[in-house]
């Protein structure tokens, strides 16, 4: 469902790779704890498509790993009716949507207890 490599907005992959200086997690880690947060804060893909200019591309495996079929699933569920382009748009607005929640936390043991 998802395309094999995927990358983010710029914007979210600056915030990630923050993120990343501060706590140590890396940016494929802290992309699905986002993408979690994202779908149980209720957010939903509203269909407007942006640029994905990030350069950080990864396949989908890297990016969601044992979480992948999941989120596949979670992104079916919620969008069946889009592409495989469009759910990897769904994807990326999750992850800039959950990451604005966790994004200024600056040492693990904050970053964990924000989870």
């Amino acid at each position: 469902m998802l395309p094999n490599r995927m990358n983010l907005t710029r914007t979210t992959e600056d915030q990630l790779k923050k993120l990343k200086g501060y706590t140590g997690i890396t940016p494929n880690v802290s992309a699905r704890l986002a993408f979690f947060r994202s779908v149980e804060s209720e957010f939903r893909y509203n269909g407007q498509e942006t640029k994905l200019d990030g350069s950080l591309i990864l396949d989908k495996f890297t990016w969601l790993g044992e979480t992948s079929d999941v989120t596949e699933l979670v992104l079916k569920m919620y969008y069946p009716e889009l592409d495989s382009k469009q759910h990897q748009q769904a994807w990326a607005a999750h992850v800039e949507d959950g990451i604005a929640a966790i994004r200024n936390h600056r040492i693990l043991s904050q970053f964990s207890i924000a989870l």
